[in-house]
C-alpha cells in the first residue's frame, strides 16, 4: 500500500508517478458525496501514518521516494470540492506537485524534523492544504 500499488516503484519521480496513480481513485472517489469522500479521505490519511512508518521501518529509510501513500492522501485533499473536469484534474495535479516539490514552509521545516510515520504523512498533507487553496481561489478567479 505504501508503494501506491506499484507506483512508487517508478524508477523516475516516484511522488509524480504516485500522484499520478492517485488520478482513477480520486475518479472514483468524487462519485460519493461530499462527506463519503472526507471520510474515506480522512480515513487513508490516519491509516497512511502507520503505512508509511511501518513500512520507513522495514526499509530501514526515512520517507523512502517510493512511499507514496502520502502523495495519494496529498492528491486527494488537493482535489477535495474541486470544480469537475479534467482541466480541473490537471491543475490540481500540478499545484500539488508543485507545492510538494517546493516545500514551502512550514512543509520543509515539517519534512525534515518530524519523524515517522506522521512527519512523512504531514508535509504532504500541508502541500494538499496550499494546493487546495491555490485550486479554489483559481476556480474562483476563472468562474468555476
Amino acid at each position: 500500500m505504501a508503494f501506491g500499488f506499484g507506483s512508487g516503484l517508478s524508477p523516475f519521480a516516484p511522488g509524480t508517478a504516485g500522484t499520478l496513480a492517485a488520478i482513477p481513485l480520486y475518479l472514483l472517489l468524487v462519485q460519493l458525496p461530499l462527506w463519503g469522500y472526507v471520510a474515506v479521505l480522512l480515513a487513508m490519511s490516519l491509516v497512511g501514518i502507520w503505512i508509511c512508518g511501518e513500512s520507513s521501518r522495514r526499509l530501514g529509510v526515512h520517507d523512502h521516494g517510493g512511499i507514496v501513500w502520502d502523495e495519494f492522501a496529498g492528491f486527494l485533499l488537493t482535489m477535495l470540492a474541486a470544480p469537475t473536469g479534467w482541466v480541473w484534474i490537471v491543475v490540481g495535479f500540478f499545484l500539488f506537485r508543485l507545492f510538494d516539490i517546493w516545500k514551502p514552509w512550514p512543509i520543509r521545516l515539517v519534512d525534515r524534523d518530524v519523524p515517522g510515520g506522521f512527519g512523512i504523512m504531514f508535509d504532504d498533507i500541508l502541500a494538499g492544504i496550499y494546493a487546495w487553496i491555490a485550486l479554489q481561489v483559481l476556480a474562483r478567479l476563472v468562474g468555476a
